[in-house]
């Protein structure tokens, strides 16, 4: 009898176990997250030709594209499938979120792969200065934040635009008298100029005797005297006259800025320049669990210390959490608003004069070579074409030397003007050309007269370089410039601004296609980041690093590319959470 009992609960027990382990697998196949009714393109296909045109197997027919799926399933941070609605049922179970969007434009996470995001966190904060379109407009600003902040407190602004006012810069005089009580410096567009007041520049001890550093100007008077403007490298004199953020600050404005591109739909950046203080903050806030965006951090090669540490170690191996450090950050050249970028040639509005390159402007190519050495990326900024030359020529030394390192994925951040002769070189060399859209359309009002008519046609040629076979990436440079996509994808397939101009687009025949100018948000961005496993598509066992938008970019870019701008961002998904959802759109 108690052989039967023990036999009976022995029995009992096995149903039971074998009852829980079929429980939990079924729940194990169940997904955390589905999302149906949705306009999905996968970007699975493979690219599109030199000259923009779709792969035959990609979902377009008589110039109309069409979603390949409608739903996506996810589990754990990753996608576990792909298809119907009716396909995902099997996935659902009694805690899976169901999302309807209501047929809203799914595509891969959206990356900015040049971003300087807690720049863009302390913009929230500065005096805008975007658009401003005069000394005196901005003067105004400046006294209406004066008015509210105590006095001593330094005031900071930004967004006045060097390229534009390079030929009429404003004074410190009237600023100085408008605002005396209060140190103020006033960044411009793409921070290779900045404008003080008489109270910045006596407390960053910049005087008539002041030796600029290399590849540095002090703008002064007829009496030798600065006259508030300082460009390229002497603007170091006046950055490093303000007080230093704190950590904790520094958390802060990284934290806003991160936030602002998940509300803007990016689920990665691609952090440029990223020193110290910024690195220590960014590895706090991984630990804390308070990145909502990923980050992959090129560290500054202009900070030493923080180079040697990194040298010693190594880049990360790792490329599955939320902050990512196997770039590095070089600077070739300035800018060519301020005419600081380096050119072959005077520039047409400055006889006998070609910028500022290398040593002159703070490139350490030792150390460069280094952090190459020891498997890091490198992305170096070079503006002019002569820039892009040298840089070219730093990189086919270091390559001749170390061959294997030519595999490195290395980038020329902006490519902005090319000699004719040097577009193969960036094929030979296997050099990515990491461009931002947005720079064409804004520096389209004074880069001729900086280049004249010829040399401009290899300005930000984004056609000339794939037809050439160029790995391209599309990115913003914020805050330099506006982030938002809708803006960065109509400046690549259009060559138009804002206000839809000119018509047919700045030299049309440089123009991206709608799916060119999306590939260089998330397939080719997720290239230049050694992820293209992990993202890029959708894909089952991907990351689910997801964007949902309120228009289809791929049709709208095809027929009414000025309808981009009606875009929103709907839904922006990273590792499978939602960290950016539209109040009200999905109940």
């Amino acid at each position: 009898m108690r052989m039967r009992i023990r036999k009976l609960s022995f029995l009992v027990l096995t149903v039971v176990f074998v009852g829980t382990m079929l429980s939990c697998e079924k729940e194990s196949h169940y997904a955390d997250l589905i999302l149906l009714n949705g306009n999905v393109y996968t970007f699975s296909w493979p690219d599109p030709d030199r000259e923009g045109n779709p792969a035959r197997s990609a979902p377009v027919e008589n110039g109309r594209w069409h979603a390949d799926a409608e739903a996506v399933a996810i589990k754990d941070g990753d996608i576990l499938s792909i298809g119907s609605a009716d396909q995902m049922k099997k996935f659902t179970g009694v805690t899976t979120r169901l999302m309807d969007l209501q047929g809203a434009t799914l595509l891969p996470g959206l990356v900015d792969s040049h971003t300087h995001v807690a720049g863009l966190g302390a913009r929230l904060t500065r005096v805008d200065l975007f658009g401003v379109g005069t000394e005196e407009e901005a003067i105004r600003l400046v006294a209406e934040r004066a008015a509210e902040t105590p006095a001593g407190e330094w005031i900071i602004g930004w967004g006045w635009n060097e390229g534009a006012w390079a030929s009429n810069y404003p004074t410190l005089e009237l600023l100085s008298k408008a605002i005396p009580n209060h140190p103020v410096i006033l960044k411009s567009l793409h921070g290779f100029a900045i404008w003080g007041n008489q109270l910045a520049f006596e407390k960053s001890g910049i005087t008539s005797e002041t030796e600029p550093p290399v590849g540095g100007v002090i703008l002064k008077d007829e009496q030798g005297n600065p006259s508030g403007v300082v460009l390229n490298r002497a603007t170091t004199l006046l950055n490093d006259a303000i007080p230093s953020p704190t950590i904790r600050q520094t958390r802060d404005l990284l934290k806003a800025g991160l936030q602002e591109m998940a509300r803007s739909g990016f689920v990665m950046v691609h952090e440029a320049g990223c020193g110290t203080n910024q690195m220590t903050a960014m590895e706090a806030m991984e630990r804390d669990g308070d990145l909502s965006v990923r980050v992959y951090a090129m560290l500054s090669a202009r900070d030493e210390a923080l180079m040697r540490h990194w040298i010693d170690q190594g880049p990360d191996k790792d490329l599955d959490g939320m902050l990512m450090t196997r770039s590095v950050k070089g600077y070739y050249d300035g800018a060519l608003g301020s005419r600081g970028a380096r050119l072959l040639e005077d520039y047409s509005d400055k006889p006998g004069h070609k910028g500022v390159s290398g040593e002159g402007y703070g490139f350490d190519e030792s150390i460069v070579e280094e952090a190459m050495k020891v498997g890091f990326q490198v992305g170096i900024h070079a503006i002019g074409d002569a820039g892009n030359r040298e840089t070219l020529d730093f990189f086919q030394s270091v390559f001749s030397e170390s061959p294997k390192i030519r595999h490195g994925r290395h980038r020329i951040e902006h490519a902005q003007i090319i000699h004719p002769d040097d577009f193969e070189r960036f094929v030979d060399m296997d050099i990515i050309a990491s461009m931002q859209p947005p720079h064409a359309v804004e520096d389209k009002l004074w880069a001729e007269e900086r280049l004249g008519p010829d040399r401009v046609k290899g300005g930000y040629a984004w056609r000339t370089l794939r037809k050439m076979g160029v790995k391209l990436v599309f990115d913003s440079d914020l805050a330099g410039s506006d982030h938002d996509i809708f803006y960065g994808l109509h400046a690549a397939m259009t060559r138009r601004d804002k206000f839809i101009q000119p018509p047919e687009g700045w030299y049309p025949d440089q123009k991206m296609s709608p799916e060119e100018a999306l590939r260089g948000y998330t397939v080719w961005a997720a290239y230049a980041g050694f992820l293209e496993k992990q993202t890029g598509t959708i894909e089952k066992g991907k990351w689910a690093d997801i964007t949902v938008m309120n228009i289809d970019p791929l049709n709208i870019g095809e027929t009414e590319p000025e309808e981009l701008f009606q875009g929103e961002i709907l839904l922006t998904i990273v590792r499978g959470n939602v960290v950016f959802e539209k109040a009200g759109q999905f109940r």
